[in-house]
């Protein structure tokens, strides 16, 4: 199965993510979405798949920043626009394993998911 996970180098929960995944042998590619960016079709699928809600951090440092005018009347269409313009703005980690995708850290899911 191939897996990929995405996500942001430094976060906390990336690096317990990581670890986890290295831990039980899972091999994966990693994504830095901060310094690689992250495309429209990715954004389109993973909110197709997961929701555009569950995908949009509003928990974040960088949610607080957004202006007024930028965090008021969201949909789908602003939250993809902001997300792919500043992808600090997407939960993470995005765990894409065989085409089943994982949004945020959750130990026994990846249990339940690689049979570790």
């Amino acid at each position: 199965m191939a897996v990929t996970i995405y996500g942001i180098k430094n976060c906390d929960t990336m690096k317990k993510a990581r670890a986890w995944l290295e831990g039980h042998g899972v091999a994966y590619a990693f994504h830095d979405y901060k310094t690689s960016g992250i495309d429209a079709a990715h954004l389109r699928e993973w909110t197709g798949k997961v929701g555009w809600e569950v995908l949009l951090n509003r928990a974040g440092t960088t949610f607080r920043k957004l202006s007024e005018a930028d965090k008021a009347d969201i949909d789908e269409a602003k939250a993809l626009r902001l997300m792919q313009a500043q992808p600090s703005l997407i939960k993470r980690p995005v765990l894409d394993a065989g085409g089943k995708l994982f949004v945020g850290f959750k130990p026994d899911i990846y249990a339940a998911t690689f049979g570790s």
